[in-house]
């Protein structure tokens, strides 16, 4: 009789999780935040020699220290979430707007205009009102075109809006080098024909806004027929067509409604808070709310902590460059490393490793 070898199997397997319940979701990425944050320490006290407590303790202060770096990284927070709020719908429905940086760029371009051609001519309260209209309707159009490809010919949406984004840079480049004929290539800020300012703070305003545009979506999107259709598009196609939806229309209304809420973000940038447009007005936000909307699962009152996270991050590790005289560059290696481990911690979320026990012997034939 031969021995017969007993089959191998595995070390360990990946299964997917049934199941987990809420708390100890977000204790993982609690867990995982503050693994980022010592191992951040680690690699300044690594590579700068730094030591761990007096580079917290000075992110702490880049970002609390005063009151007008608090209202700062409330206005930075908003900002973020307002664009983040922006590409949420969209993704919901599967279609990748890649474009929220151009859109908020054009939608600040349009105020901008406005501020420079009719500011003083026109009377105050109207005025504002062009502003918002034009912010609006100028990054809605802009996302419609990339949404109407899509709807029509079922174009790469990925490609066309990430492409837009260089297309509006070069428009705002060609505005500015018309208004300013100096050929500095910067627009000088228009203060005077700013939005109103009420409240404790400047930045008051643009905060209050995005905190009634969060809610408003999170009802939209949870409660309403429209936020339905957007679900249900998103899950299959052909099941919304199915079921009667016409998934052109929604495409279309939703990537309108994406871009509108970019619109008001360029407002708020533009109109709110610099008063003068630039290349750079939205600094690369477009692209940071993707991952802060992701991160949120969709969850407009999620993204709330997201983006505080992340402008957190920025403001103090801004402020750690400062102290330390290091390259600013180590903000956006903070946030980096922050996100991959909060990325890397959904792993755990959604699936778990069951190792094997090796049986000992071999069965005899």
């Amino acid at each position: 009789m031969k021995a017969k070898e007993s089959k191998r199997e595995p070390l360990f397997h990946i299964v997917r999780r049934d199941h987990m319940p809420t708390w100890n979701r977000m204790l993982i990425r609690v867990l995982a935040v503050l693994a980022a944050l010592i191992f951040c320490g680690i690699l300044m006290v690594a590579i700068f020699h730094i030591d761990p407590f007096r580079f917290y303790r000075s992110m702490l202060d880049g970002a609390f220290k005063t009151p007008r770096r608090r209202w700062y990284l409330l206005q930075s927070m908003s900002i973020l979430l307002c664009i983040s709020l922006a590409v949420t719908p969209a993704f919901k429905m599967r279609f990748w707007n890649i474009g929220a940086e151009g859109q908020t760029m054009v939608g600040g371009l349009a105020t901008a205009a406005v501020m420079f051609y009719l500011g003083g001519k026109i009377p105050t309260p109207l005025l504002f009102v062009a502003m918002i209209a034009a912010a609006i309707l100028s990054a809605m159009i802009w996302a419609l075109i990339p949404a109407v490809f899509k709807a029509r010919w079922n174009t790469n949406e990925t490609l066309f809006t990430l492409m837009m984004n260089y297309v509006a840079i070069q428009l705002v480049t060609f505005c500015i080098g018309n208004w300013v004929k100096s050929g500095s290539g910067i627009l000088a800020p228009m203060s005077k024909y700013g939005l109103p300012k009420f409240g404790p703070s400047d930045y008051f305003p643009n905060i209050l806004t995005v905190a009634v545009l969060t809610v408003l979506m999170f009802v939209y999107l949870r409660y309403s027929k429209h936020g339905y259709e957007i679900s249900v598009v998103g899950e299959s196609e052909n099941t919304a067509r199915y079921i009667g939806i016409n998934v052109k229309k929604v495409i279309l209304r939703t990537m309108a409604l994406s871009g509108a809420l970019c619109g008001i973000a360029g407002l708020l940038l533009v109109g709110g808070t610099n008063y003068t447009v630039s290349t750079s007005i939205v600094d690369n936000q477009g692209f940071t709310a993707i991952m802060v909307s992701w991160l949120a699962k969709f969850n407009p009152i999620f993204m709330i902590l997201t983006s505080f996270l992340v402008a957190f991050l920025q403001a103090g590790t801004k402020q750690v460059s400062t102290d330390f005289r290091i390259n600013e560059s180590i903000s956006d290696i903070v946030t980096a490393i922050l996100l991959f481990f909060i990325i890397g911690c959904e792993f755990f979320i959604q699936y778990k490793i069951l190792f094997n026990h090796r049986q000992k012997g071999s069965e005899q034939a």
